[in-house]
């Protein structure tokens, strides 16, 4: 097969013809869904306005783990001065820009994916595609045609999302980062303020301050990663403090100005000034420019089976779902929609077990149901946690406040949810999403030996309170 992905590469294809599937929109869903379809001899047409893999690999998932990493380096050579002796560090930010740019994104180019996929037998076009109506598909190429193709199997739409920027007076008109900035720099700024509290904002705002940058973090509500558990946003606000982050709740930014600096004011009548804004409020689905009308489906209020069906031979997969914008969401929903295709067994959706991850210092990791979400649902409940006991203790200042706290079904003794703050959190919290998956009873994990001092045996101390 062709492709269009380059100017003046290959053959373009007919402006009218069929595939038997086309994926609009290659985020991680989208592009494994691709490949796995092509590898598996159907003809397949991926088309992409962007870059093929999406968001994470380029702006979000590789890139900022870089930056984290980095810093967190930079952490513990100061933490050795309270632990093992005197070190002298003077934070560069070219390297990380290097590693960025030429280990992480090629350059932010997508030739290494889109040769991918070509080798698997697909069709990757760089444009533009909506549907057409029942199976038909349209893609605007940058050159101004179009193409029209005819979906014999399926279409599958993985359109992601873009950043969410509010309503500010005057912010539209300043020269504002997004995340895509923000990991994009080569050279830092000197103060950085952040509006919102979210991953995004903590991840960001912490490796920019352990760089030597001025950060503040504006955040509306009362909490920091206010989805999580109230104890986590509490652990996760005094680390950043302990970075020297200024971190100001329930602050409403009301107008944004730019000359040379930013200066903005709060619904307070205080204001800020700074060199750089980082805009990290959310995010919303793409959902607009696809042409759901033209089917039937709603923009608002979409339905969405557990077959992640919307429409007759029509799968939605990716962050736009709402079942969790993250990238292993997005490929665990690409097998399900595959195996939907290919005609083979069906795998369940495990939307009561996703795990996620703030990759913070310490990082905060959760799974399944908080303690607020699990009582609104109507659960009888019981909580339980543990500090870091003495892993925590010998590790040292990174495990300061870190825990786990368990959330329990007392009616069926099982798990629904589970937190974990401290080092090393997203790997302890593999066991709990294991627990919440397959409703491993309490009864089985207070049988179970946790090794010692291990960060994972403070699971053990929490189910032993039960």
């Amino acid at each position: 097969m062709t492709s269009t992905s380059e100017p003046g590469r290959g053959r373009a294809p007919n402006d009218s013809q069929s595939a038997d599937v086309v994926v609009i929109g290659t985020g991680p869903g989208g592009e494994a869904l691709a490949l796995e379809a092509a590898r598996a001899g159907l003809e397949v047409v991926a088309v992409e306005k962007h870059l093929v893999g999406g968001e994470c690999p380029y702006y979000g998932c590789i890139p900022s783990k870089m930056m984290l990493r980095a810093a967190e380096t930079l952490a513990e050579a100061k933490r050795a001065q309270l632990m093992a002796g005197h070190i002298d560090v003077l934070p560069q930010w070219a390297p990380v820009a290097r590693r960025i740019s030429e280990e992480a994104t090629s350059g932010w180019s997508d030739a290494a994916a889109v040769e991918r996929l070509e080798q698997a037998g697909a069709t990757v076009i760089h444009g533009s595609g909506r549907l057409a109506g029942p199976h038909q598909v349209r893609v605007g190429l940058p050159d101004g045609r179009e193409l029209r193709y005819t979906a014999r199997t399926g279409i599958v739409l993985n359109p992601g999302t873009r950043p969410a920027i509010p309503l500010i007076e005057g912010l539209a008109d300043t020269p504002f980062w997004t995340s895509r900035d923000a990991v994009q720099t080569r050279e830092l700024p000197q103060s950085l303020v952040i509006l919102g509290g979210g991953s995004v904002a903590v991840e960001l705002g912490q490796v920019f301050a352990r760089f030597g940058v001025s950060v503040t973090i504006l955040e509306r509500g009362p909490l920091l990663l206010k989805n999580e558990e109230p104890e986590a946003s509490v652990a996760i606000s005094e680390a950043l403090k302990a970075d020297g982050i200024r971190v100001l709740f329930d602050a409403e930014t009301v107008i944004v100005r730019h000359d040379t600096r930013f200066m903005l004011t709060l619904a307070d009548g205080s204001q800020l000034e700074t060199e750089q804004l980082l805009v990290a409020t959310g995010r919303v689905p793409n959902l607009e420019p696809l042409g759901l009308e033209t089917v039937g489906v709603p923009t608002t209020d979409l339905i969405i089976g557990d077959d992640l069906r919307i429409g007759d031979r029509l799968w939605l997969v990716g962050d736009v779902t709402g079942m969790g914008a993250f990238t292993h969401v997005s490929m665990h929903q690409s097998a399900i929609v595959r195996r939907q295709i290919l005609g083979q067994r069906a795998l369940p959706v495990a939307s009561h077990s996703v795990p996620h991850v703030t990759f913070t210092d310490p990082e905060v990791g959760g799974v399944g149901l908080t303690e607020q979400a699990a009582r609104a649902s109507g659960l009888q409940l019981a909580t339980r946690s543990a500090d870091l006991g003495s892993r925590g203790f010998t590790h040292g200042p990174a495990a300061a406040g870190g825990f786990v706290k368990l959330v329990v079904d007392t009616d069926r003794e099982v798990l629904v949810g589970a937190t974990v703050v401290g080092p090393a959190a997203g790997e302890v919290l593999s066991m709990l999403t294991l627990a919440v998956h397959a409703e491993i009873p309490i009864e089985t994990l207070q049988s179970m030996i946790y090794a010692y001092p291990t960060f994972h045996r403070a699971v053990g101390a929490a189910v032993a309170q039960l």
